[in-house]
């Protein structure tokens, strides 16, 4: 039981995840670049969720759209712009979002709540496993997914003793975003024989919340992706 923050919360993974949290008897609070889309998901959620908007790729706006919460017991940050772009086809504006987004927006969100951060308070904010194997069009994903991992490590010092990780899903085959796609050939290539599950990642995150352990670490759910 407890507060627990999903930026990123109004769909896919995140939703996922703030619907886990809601189910169990936490307060939450989830946030999207849309207010009314957030609270709509909020309602669809539960009584115990709140809906409110945020925009990383604003960064300077984060901390009045904050403003609402009191405390943090669990932050989450799934929020990202990823959409791909080759070097023949590279998108300056797009580009500056999709960084900004990852990299300053997740930095200014904990800067912002870390002193309603509660004693045993936590974090996850996500990458993905474009950051150790690269595909066309993915220049600017692999680059600020890699840049996680030096986030992490300096916030896991300057946040002490408070707590925070990586975790670099894989594709996930029931998600939203790939709904309704043949992925066999994907599959065929894990050493699992299948692709990851929406529920695998939500545990890989609880894991990290929770276990007092983890710090500053990279959690790879890949199925065994990166062993080949």
């Amino acid at each position: 039981m407890g507060t627990s923050v999903v930026i990123g919360g109004t769909a896919g993974l995140g939703r996922f995840i703030a619907a886990r949290h809601a189910g169990r008897g936490d307060t939450v609070i989830i946030a999207g670049r849309d207010a009314e889309k957030a609270r709509t998901a909020a309602r669809e959620l539960g009584a115990n969720v709140t809906g409110i908007a945020v925009d990383l790729a604003r960064p300077q706006t984060i901390a009045d759209s904050l403003k609402t919460v009191e405390s943090v017991d669990r932050l989450v940050i799934t929020a990202a712009f990823q959409k791909p772009s080759t070097l023949k086809d590279f998108d300056v504006e797009e580009a500056v979002v999709a960084v900004t987004t990852k990299l300053v927006g997740y930095t200014e969100t904990i800067r912002v709540l870390r002193d309603r951060f509660t004693p045993y308070a936590s974090v996850v904010i996500f990458g993905g496993l474009a950051k150790e194997r690269p595909y066309p069009g993915s220049t600017m994903i692999t680059t600020f997914n890699s840049a996680i991992t030096g986030l992490i490590k300096t916030l896991a010092v300057e946040l002490a003793p408070h707590r925070v990780n990586a975790l670099h899903p894989a594709l996930v085959a029931d998600s939203p975003r790939w709904a309704g796609t043949d992925l066999g050939h994907m599959a065929a290539r894990t050493p699992i024989g299948r692709l990851i599950t929406m529920d695998e990642v939500a545990d890989a995150t609880d894991f990290l919340l929770d276990n007092g352990a983890m710090n500053a670490h990279d959690l790879y759910v890949d199925g065994g992706v990166l062993a080949q």
